[in-house]
């Protein structure tokens, strides 16, 4: 069995998240979706507008998705693939090169984002029609 593993926060999901997951699914038989806690998106200067809990319920009813667990700290990637037994190590091209010292331990891939939505995106645009 060929296992697939990606990270991200995965909030306000839309067509990009389910696009870079079916990719992902695609590549394998078991996809594994590390999904970031309130705890690291904060040590990150980052803010959700569901919680953890919310996010990882929402993942789980998503049918390329196999598994979800969380994303707890940058460095816990190398253990995550271990413990996982993971084959294949896939994130946006954002990250273009950011993973790389992963291919020790398994192959990694960077897909290319879905052009014209992001979760950034989606907050300012309903951050402008409330306060336009």
């Amino acid at each position: 069995m060929k296992k697939v593993i990606t990270y991200g926060t995965f909030d306000l999901l839309h067509h990009g998240h389910i696009n870079i997951l079916k990719r992902a699914k695609e590549m394998g038989d078991y996809l594994v979706v590390a999904v970031s806690t309130d705890e690291f998106n904060r040590l990150k200067n980052k803010k959700s507008y569901y919680s953890y809990e919310e996010r990882k319920m929402i993942l789980e009813a998503i049918r390329y998705v196999d598994e979800v667990i969380p994303e707890n700290s940058w460095e816990q990637k190398i253990q995550d693939i271990q413990e996982y037994d993971i084959d294949i190590f896939v994130m946006g091209n954002d990250w273009e090169g950011k993973f790389d010292f992963l291919k020790d331990y398994c192959e990694v891939v960077y897909l290319p984002r879905t052009v014209g939505v992001s979760t950034t995106k989606i907050k300012s645009e309903l951050s402008n029609v409330k306060n336009g």
